[in-house]
């Protein structure tokens, strides 16, 4: 299956989109002063854990259909 190339495109654009809005969601997450991400002991609670996990879990996901869409792209250039 080929894909087009504003499907290609558009499936890079979101994997790197992924990225940069988990980096800094990680970012500052590890900076959370609110009391949410870590308790009074400096511990990571529950919360830390589970928006940690959701941010892994996204780069896997952003970095796999990132992937696809630069090989799609790649396969339309050879084609050309």
């Amino acid at each position: 299956m080929k894909l087009s190339r504003p499907v290609s495109w558009f499936l890079l654009a979101f994997g790197v989109w992924s990225w940069v809005i988990w980096i800094t969601f990680v970012k500052n997450l590890w900076k959370d002063g609110s009391g949410l991400a870590f308790d009074d002991a400096g511990d990571p609670t529950a919360y830390f854990w589970v928006h940690l996990t959701l941010a892994v879990v996204s780069f896997v996901l952003g970095t796999v259909v990132g992937a696809i869409g630069f090989r799609g792209l790649r396969a339309l250039r050879q084609t050309s």
